[in-house]
C-alpha cells in the first residue's frame, strides 16, 4: 500500500476514535512511525487530509443511492439503502460528529460540501420517486420534497446529537448500535407513506433499527 493510502486510512481511524480537532498531523505520523516530513510530502496540512477523506466519503455516498435504470426498486432495495447509509455514518463518523467545525476551517471544503448536499437531496428525491413507482410509497412531491430535507437533517447531524443530548447515556464512545438509532428516526418519517411490502414490514424494520442491540437482520429479508 502507498504511503499516502496509508496516511488516509490513519487518519481516518484516528479522527473517528478521538475527533478531528485532537488529532494533529504530528499525531498521525507518530501513529505510521513516519516523519511529519514524510508526512508533509504526501499533504501540506491536516485539512488536505480531511479534503481527500471527504472526497471518498462524496463518492461512497453517490455510488450508495445510485438506482438501478433497468427495474423497480425493491424492499430489499430500501434496506440496501438503509445498511449503506449506517455503514457511512459509521466508518465516516468524525466528519458528522465535527462537520461545522471541518467546514469553518476549510473554505474549499464548505463549497465542495454544499454542491454534494444538493446532489444527495437529488438523488434522494428520485429514490422515493421510484419508490412511489413500485408501490412502497405514497406520497405527493411537497411530501417527498419535505421527507427527504427531514432525512438529511436527520443523517447528517444525528452523531453530533449524541455527543451533545446525552439522550442514550453520557458515554462519549459513538456505537453502531446508537447509529442504528438514527435509521429508526428515518424508517419514523417515512412510517406514514409506505405502502405495499414496505409497510407490511414496517414493525420488522422498527424493532431492527430501534430495538436491541445486535438484532437478527433476517427478519428485514423478503419472504
Amino acid at each position: 500500500m502507498k504511503t499516502r493510502d496509508k496516511i488516509l486510512m490513519k487518519s481516518q481511524d484516528l479522527f473517528n476514535e478521538r475527533g478531528e480537532r485532537n488529532v494533529t498531523t504530528n499525531h498521525i505520523a507518530a501513529a505510521l512511525g513516519i516523519s511529519p516530513g514524510n508526512l508533509y510530502y504526501h499533504f501540506r496540512n491536516k485539512e488536505e487530509i480531511i479534503f481527500d477523506l471527504f472526497l471518498q466519503y462524496e463518492s461512497r455516498t453517490q455510488s450508495l443511492l445510485m438506482a438501478p435504470a433497468d427495474r423497480d426498486l425493491t424492499y430489499t432495495d430500501k434496506i440496501g439503502y438503509f445498511e449503506g447509509i449506517l455503514n457511512n455514518m459509521w466508518e465516516y463518523r468524525f466528519l458528522h460528529r465535527d462537520l461545522e467545525q471541518i467546514l469553518d476551517g476549510n473554505p474549499a471544503l464548505r463549497e465542495r460540501y454544499r454542491n454534494f448536499a444538493l446532489l444527495i437531496l437529488n438523488q434522494g428525491r428520485r429514490i422515493y420517486e421510484r419508490l412511489a413507482e413500485s408501490g412502497l410509497v405514497e406520497a405527493d412531491d411537497d411530501a417527498i420534497e419535505a421527507l427527504i430535507v427531514n432525512i438529511w437533517v436527520v443523517t447528517s447531524s444525528w452523531i453530533s446529537f449524541l455527543h451533545t443530548s446525552g439522550i442514550y447515556g453520557k458515554n462519549e464512545d459513538i456505537s453502531r448500535d446508537l447509529l442504528r438509532k438514527g435509521i429508526y428516526q428515518i424508517v419514523m418519517l417515512e412510517a406514514p407513506y409506505l405502502r405495499g411490502e414496505a409497510q407490511d414490514k414496517l414493525p420488522e424494520m422498527k424493532h431492527y433499527y430501534g430495538g436491541p442491540a445486535n438484532p437478527d437482520q433476517s427478519s428485514l429479508r423478503m419472504a
